[in-house]
């Protein structure tokens, strides 16, 4: 089989000449991969009103003519099409069209250009309002703000999935609760959301059922169904199925829990494609520290002497009243060399992934509403939860809350470039929570009710380390600590102001706002006692022509906030951007890059 030509120009980048990469072959990939490729396998419309016409007739696009005129779109992509954006490197070129341009039926022909997908994009999110509907067009095709993949993907489009990024939820310990939870998953999956779960509160291997000892399976099983489960359910194929779990490190079968990603281990307890991660509280820090006799317990007999689950304890509190109460079945461990063996299997395959509780709970906002479990597949999430109980056909449900939250990230350079952080986060927001309110979650009820009533929204950014390198300033320099200080201090201003905004004038704030730390004024504690302007000569120079918000500023805000309220129990995440940076041409979320040239196989 024939390399194609564009492949073999974007290889060449790394063939160095005179001792420098070749960088112009980027280039020549890019022109190459349209003319053979892209320009020869794209239907051509000779107008715009008979592409939108064709779209909406044959279900491709909802019916965006009923609620915009044909004028009112045309200006819409007039704008986009006026910036002649052309995509910079072969690999945004290849992303784009490879993974979010609409294809017909056949899956051979494209029916969207970059434009288009950005224009139909805006349109939909601008839900019938033209002048917002171009507020997000500008936005977009200035490369400052990309919506996250399912967003980008799905809007506008007749059959598609959702909007929402990723969904998480608790497995109550129960066959009903397990089956809810595949059924979901499946579910969400299906729709384009990633999905994680909390498995901690099911009961350890060896644990009873009905009374007899030894019976349980353990996490590992259920584990095994979950894998299949995102295998099997996609998005049209388009985008694959992605879970993740979270153990919290007490649980009895956490060593069993690490060995399923070993290289090593049988087929039949190896978990390949399904991410896990590790719940650690502080309590685990403490012992493997002061290397003190560590236990793990069996959840079920937990939940039996205390009529609450494990992973739902203050183990501040509770670990040694649980060591000493001979109702809770115990087994005990080495912390220091749990910890070794969790870094061994992250050497063999980057797992699992750390989540620490207690330091999340801590800067919780929410504190005094729920807590903070778990976390998503990428761990930006942090977000209460709770458990549902799912009873048989004949009696009702508890449904209660999941996690839903809707993700796009700004762009630092264009941001910066630009000078609109205010502008930018503020219109960001706003098209985050259209897809908040547009979203129908119905299928799931514990998400449904998250969405309905927390409107969670996260906000996150890219391009970080290209800023940097664009200015000079080395990733882990004082002036790069004091740009990110100044940065995302202007992100949490501008992002709560627009909350605030939305709960004034629609007269609605996230449920239980008036427990959380906003409504008492103390989350603001910290904006009053210093003042976030830039320190080093640098970055007041990067800043200048910005407004940066003063204390004066912030003591204004937390007034409003504690007089309206805030529409989003939660506003900013910073997800990893990890295919949207490369349409975007930037450098994901806010890591280092680590290689000078990036091979990613496909």
């Amino acid at each position: 089989m024939k390399v194609k030509n564009w492949i073999l120009l974007n290889n060449q980048v790394m063939v160095k000449k005179d001792d420098e990469f070749q960088f112009e072959k980027d280039k020549e990939a890019v022109r190459s991969y349209f003319l053979e490729y892209v320009n020869k396998n794209t239907v051509f419309f000779y107008t715009l009103k008979e592409k939108i016409d064709y779209l909406i007739e044959n279900r491709y696009y909802e019916n965006l003519l009923e609620v915009y005129s044909f004028e009112d779109i045309k200006r819409v992509y007039d704008l986009m099409y006026a910036k002649k954006f052309r995509f910079p490197s072969y690999i945004s070129a290849f992303k784009f069209f490879q993974n979010y341009a609409l294809r017909d039926d056949s899956g051979e022909k494209f029916l969207e250009r970059y434009e288009d997908r950005l224009a139909c994009t805006a349109l939909y999110l601008g839900h019938g309002d033209i002048d917002r509907a171009l507020e997000y067009a500008e936005l977009f095709i200035n490369q400052e703000y990309q919506p996250a993949t399912p967003t980008f993907l799905n809007a506008g489009k007749k059959r598609s999935g959702e909007l929402v990024s990723c969904f998480l939820d608790e497995i109550g310990d129960s066959l009903n609760g397990i089956g809810y939870a595949i059924h979901s998953s499946m579910k969400l999956s299906s729709i384009g959301g990633g999905v994680s779960l909390n498995i901690s509160k099911l009961r350890g291997r060896s644990e009873a059922i009905k009374g007899v000892e030894g019976r349980a399976s353990g996490v590992l099983p259920v584990m095994k169904l979950l894998e299949d489960v995102f295998s099997y359910a996609n998005q049209l194929g388009q985008r694959p199925g992605a879970g993740a779990v979270y153990l919290n490190v007490f649980h009895s079968d956490i060593e069993e829990f690490l060995d399923c990603k070993k290289i090593n281990v049988d087929e039949k307890v190896r978990i390949k494609s399904l991410s896990i991660g590790v719940v650690i509280p502080d309590k685990f820090m403490e012992l493997a520290e002061k290397d003190e006799p560590f236990y793990v317990f069996y959840p079920h007999t937990v939940y039996q002497a205390y009529g609450r689950y494990l992973d739902d304890m203050d183990m501040n509190k509770m670990y040694t009243e649980l060591i000493d109460n001979p109702a809770v079945r115990k087994k005990k461990l080495n912390a220091r060399l749990l910890l070794v063996k969790i870094a061994q299997t992250q050497k063999e395959s980057g797992y699992p992934y750390l989540f620490f509780k207690d330091n999340a709970n801590r800067e919780h906002a929410l504190k005094d509403i729920g807590e903070v479990k778990f976390s998503n597949l990428c761990t930006e999430i942090m977000q209460l939860s709770e458990v549902s109980e799912i009873n048989d056909y004949y009696e009702e449900d508890v449904i209660r809350r999941g996690i839903s939250c809707n993700l796009g990230s700004l762009n630092i350079v264009t941001v910066m470039d630009n000078k609109r952080i205010a502008e930018a986060v503020k219109t960001a927001v706003s098209s985050l929570t259209t897809v908040t309110d547009i979203s129908n979650i119905d299928i799931v009820p514990s998400i449904k009710k998250a969405n309905e009533e927390l409107h969670s929204v996260g906000l996150g950014a890219m391009n970080l380390h290209g800023f940097f390198a664009k200015n000079f300033i080395s990733y882990e320099s004082t002036e790069a600590l004091d740009f990110c200080n100044v940065f995302f201090m202007m992100m949490n201003f501008y992002s709560l102001e627009r909350s605030m905004e939305i709960a004034r004038d629609r007269g609605v704030t996230f449920k239980d706002f008036d427990k959380s730390e906003y409504a008492k004024g103390t989350y603001f504690d910290k904006y009053l006692e210093r003042n976030y302007h830039p320190k080093t000569e640098q970055v007041k120079a990067l800043f200048e022509g910005i407004y940066v918000p003063s204390v004066d500023d912030w003591a204004r805000l937390k007034e409003l906030v504690m007089q309206h309220g805030l529409y989003h129990a939660y506003r900013l995440a910073i997800a990893p951007n990890q295919s949207t940076s490369y349409i975007m041409s930037s450098t994901a979320s806010v890591m280092p890059v680590v290689d000078t040239i990036e091979v990613r196989e496909y």
